[in-house]
C-alpha cells in the first residue's frame, strides 16, 4: 500500500512542478495559463492526499511531510479559489498563494530527495528547507508588483 501511494505521489508531483512552470511561464489569460493552472490544482489534491497518506502511515520519519503538505495545499487552494471567485484583490492573493504553493512543493521535493544527491547530501539539511523561499520570495514581489492593480507602471515616487 505506501510503495503504490509513493508512486502516485511522485508522479503527481512530477506533473505539479512541470504544469507549475507552464502556468508560471505562460501569459495570463484564458487557454495555456488557466489549463496548466486547472492541471496543476487537479495533481496537487492528489500530492495533497498521498502525503497526508504517507506521513501517517510512517508518522515517526514522515511526520514533516504532513505539515508541509496541509500547509502547501492551503496556498494551492486559496490561491486557486481566488482565481475562481475572484473577490476584492483577488489577483495578489492569487499569485501570492500560487507560488506560495508551489514553494512548498519544491521545497518538499529537495528535502526528501537531498540525502540521495552525492556533495550536496554533506551539506545542512536547514539549507535545503529555507533556500526555496529565499529564491521565490522575491520572484513572488516581483511578479505580484507587476500585476497588481492601479499602480502606475514606470513612474517612481522619491521620498
Amino acid at each position: 500500500m505506501f510503495n503504490l501511494l509513493l508512486m502516485f505521489h511522485i508522479a503527481a508531483g512530477c506533473v505539479c512542478l512541470i504544469s507549475g512552470v507552464l502556468a508560471m511561464t505562460s501569459k495570463k489569460r484564458k487557454g495555456r495559463h488557466t489549463v496548466s493552472g486547472e492541471i496543476y490544482h487537479f495533481f496537487y489534491v492528489i500530492v495533497f492526499l498521498t502525503a497526508v497518506s504517507l506521513s501517517i502511515l510512517h508518522w515517526e520519519e514522515s511526520a514533516y511531510l504532513f505539515y508541509i503538505a496541509v500547509f502547501s495545499y492551503g496556498l494551492a487552494l486559496w490561491g486557486y479559489l481566488a482565481g475562481k471567485i475572484r473577490w476584492k484583490n483577488w489577483l495578489s492573493t492569487h499569485i501570492g498563494a500560487m507560488l506560495g504553493s508551489y514553494i512548498g512543493i519544491v521545497t518538499a521535493t529537495i528535502v526528501v530527495n537531498i540525502p540521495r544527491v552525492p556533495v550536496l547530501n554533506e551539506l545542512p539539511v536547514l539549507i535545503f528547507w529555507f533556500l526555496p523561499t529565499i529564491i521565490g520570495t522575491p520572484l513572488i514581489t516581483k511578479v505580484a508588483n507587476k500585476y497588481s492593480p492601479g499602480k502606475p507602471k514606470g513612474i517612481s515616487v522619491k521620498p
